[in-house]
């Protein structure tokens, strides 16, 4: 993988208050391979194919609907690498066609392996068990977290980003927030907007960085993927007013908790906010999928 030649803006949203937000817009970095999954991809498949493997091949793991999945299929196809999904949810085995996230999976190349949630649980046996079939792949986590994803987090910095107090990012497992905290500037303190209800995050964001410059904060609403009415008014508030589209799963809670604490006067007057959109974008079509199903209000992408 190459690292892109396009410069990421960073779009200020207007306060009312004496404080400075901006959005870095890392979800337009790749069409398909969006956001942090890029840079955590990044190390990991150019630390495995500068050992020139024999019959390159990546496997990796994901729910229904994973950013991840969808990412690693993308580069797969991208850069001739064959891919296989391990996946959650054995009742998707005979109607992933369905799913539009599997699908574009599958149209960039990628097999499948359905395992129920039991057995996805125990991603240790099942790590040893595709080791000794594809003793030649590269196996990449839930999401893409591992030591190499934290160094690949280092390119979402340049000069301007040196600039702010606060660096803001959506945690699902935590490997994103651990490259910000590691490659953080001393002074600036680190935000973390938690989508899942996993209280051992913290240890593992700590080991991963090797700093303690961070905060994690509760965005779950309950529970990871939950979508509620108010989140869905959010995002397609915040896109008619800012024209920026946001995910309902990461990026999206991430940006409704930030607002509600810079309106409770979390952060001091004067403070220089930088939030990361960290990409998801391909989400959405399959949680308006849900939605309707549920006769919800849709999220708006026209």
């Amino acid at each position: 993988m190459k690292i892109p030649t396009i410069t990421i803006p960073m779009i200020q949203i207007p306060l009312e208050k004496n404080i400075q937000l901006f959005l870095k817009r890392e979800d337009l970095i790749h069409s398909q391979i969006s956001g942090n999954k890029y840079w955590k991809l990044f190390y990991n498949i150019n630390s495995y194919l500068d050992q020139n493997p024999e019959n390159a091949f990546i496997i990796t793991f994901g729910g229904a609907f994973s950013n991840h999945i969808a990412a690693t299929a993308a580069l797969g196809k991208e850069y001739n690498l064959n891919t296989l999904g391990v996946i959650r949810g054995e009742e998707l085995q005979d109607q992933w066609q369905k799913n539009s996230t599997l699908k574009l999976a599958h149209q960039n190349g990628m097999d499948f392996r359905f395992f129920t949630r039991e057995e996805y649980r125990d991603k240790e046996t099942l790590t040893q068990i595709l080791e000794k079939e594809f003793p030649h792949a590269l196996i990449i986590p839930e999401g893409g977290t591992n030591e190499h994803a934290v160094e690949g987090i280092q390119f979402m910095f340049n000069e301007e980003t040196k600039s702010f107090d606060y660096l803001c990012t959506a945690v699902g497992t935590g490997g994103t927030i651990a490259g910000i905290s590691k490659f953080a500037e001393e002074n600036q303190k680190v935000l973390g907007f938690k989508v899942v209800d996993d209280q051992s995050l913290y240890n593992k964001v700590l080991e991963l960085s090797d700093n303690n410059n961070f905060e994690l904060i509760e965005a779950h609403d309950g529970k990871y993927g939950k979508i509620t009415d108010e989140n869905i008014r959010f995002i397609n508030d915040f896109k008619q007013k800012y024209g920026i589209q946001l995910d309902p799963i990461y990026t999206g809670k991430m940006m409704r908790k930030l607002f509600e604490m810079i309106k409770e006067n979390y952060f001091p007057e004067g403070s220089k906010i930088l939030a990361f959109h960290t990409g998801g974008l391909q989400g959405i079509s399959g949680a308006n999928e849900l939605l309707r199903k549920q006769n919800r209000h849709l999220i708006d992408i026209n």
